[in-house]
């Protein structure tokens, strides 16, 4: 086992403060909004003292760190774990399953688009299912809101250029109503995307009936962020979802979503697929968006895991990944690796390692189960069950 240096992003969206504090280093002024632990060739951790790459290692004795059935399976290691601090709204988006991911990757490679090209929109061949789990409170969009609920929060914005996204409802409520709408919208002309999203934000931004408040701040907020993108209005056709510290969300492959503000643990698939519909200076792929949206509306379902012998077992319901939160207070087993875990609150000793805040260690599966003592929050990724 090794203690792991997490890779710092520095996207517009990020926090100035969130992540410094939990590393409990000085603000540089740049937004920091994700710390990658994991072995993904664009930015893998690197182990302590002996600056080497995940990655690397992995590859290099695969049975070792993955153990023989895991290694046989994946190859690499299937996951990614983040700290992700979110002061501002990332994009909409939604991500691959395996088939369209291998099928996206091949036309771009063909194509003749380079893996790192700002413009590359599949960068490798995996899906990428992940969960959410807030440290603060996390408010976020997921998946398409029963239209009958959409059509009730719109009634409430007073402008008649919403006619037309209300008649397209009311005439078709289920998933291809909606997948057309979805296309409707995001495919229109610079010029009508400004006829539509202007006096919407204006009427977002008056006095209103308290049905749709927040989904009414949401749409001025994001407007004034990104003036004229429709992805304004898309973003009132999805469920508007707050999460409590220690609750969490699993996002699937075809779910439009978008995280709005807080900060939360997310893990992942081992990928960097993301199609982006809009509400961003980023590369957005509108086709391959809508190539992969699963437009079934959906209630989605928060996690709140009950604690028991001081640990939440988070569902997730692929093989690549799993997740548990940790209250150590004493002395605790951790089950074999691989695993990667990462101490958010308190200080923790596993073997001769201190885990403080924001500190992060690597677990290969020949250490097998491992102790740790303190008192602390830790919250441990590894793989699912594997066939």
């Amino acid at each position: 086992m090794q203690l792991l240096e997490g890779v710092i992003k520095n996207y517009e969206w990020g926090s100035l403060s969130s992540i410094p504090s939990l590393l409990g280093r000085p603000q540089d002024g740049k937004p920091w909004a994700e710390l990658w632990f994991g072995a993904h060739p664009s930015a893998p951790s690197l182990l302590s003292p002996t600056q080497q790459r995940l990655d690397s290692v992995v590859a290099g004795d695969p049975d070792t760190s993955l153990g023989p059935q895991i290694a046989h399976r994946f190859g690499s290691l299937p996951f990614l774990l983040k700290i992700l601090a979110a002061a501002e709204p990332l994009s909409l988006q939604a991500h691959p399953s395996i088939e369209q991911a291998e099928a996206g990757h091949a036309r771009e490679d063909a194509a003749g688009v380079p893996l790192d090209a700002p413009n590359r929109s599949f960068r490798d061949r995996l899906h990428k299912p992940e969960l959410i789990c807030a440290l603060t409170e996390f408010e976020a969009l997921c998946g398409f809101r029963d239209p009958l609920a959409t059509l009730a929060i719109l009634a409430t914005i007073d402008t008649p250029v919403l006619d037309p996204i209300r008649a397209r409802i009311k005439a078709e409520p289920n998933a291809d109503g909606l997948n057309a709408l979805l296309k409707y919208l995001l495919t229109l002309s610079a010029a009508d995307a400004d006829a539509l999203v202007g006096p919407v934000v204006a009427a977002c931004g008056r006095p209103g009936s308290d049905v749709g408040a927040g989904e009414r701040a949401m749409a001025a907020a994001l407007g004034a962020r990104h003036p004229n993108d429709a992805g304004v209005v898309t973003a009132l056709l999805l469920n508007r979802v707050t999460l409590q510290p220690g609750e969490a969300l699993f996002l699937g492959p075809g779910n439009l979503h978008m995280y709005l503000r807080g900060t939360g643990v997310e893990i992942m698939a081992n990928s960097d697929n993301v199609l982006r519909g809009g509400l961003t200076p980023k590369h957005v792929d509108i086709p391959a968006l809508l190539d992969v949206v699963d437009a079934k509306p959906i209630d989605p379902a928060i996690q709140r895991p009950v604690t028991v012998d001081g640990v939440a077992v988070y569902d997730t319901p692929v093989p690549e990944f799993s997740l548990c939160r940790i209250e150590v207070d004493g002395v605790h087993t951790l089950a074999a690796g691989p695993a990667i875990a990462v101490c958010t609150d308190g200080s923790i000793e596993i073997g001769p390692h201190t885990l403080d805040r924001g500190a992060a260690i690597w677990l290969p599966a020949a250490d097998g189960a491992v102790e740790v003592t303190g008192r602390g929050a830790l919250y441990c990724a590894g793989v699912g069950v594997v066939p």
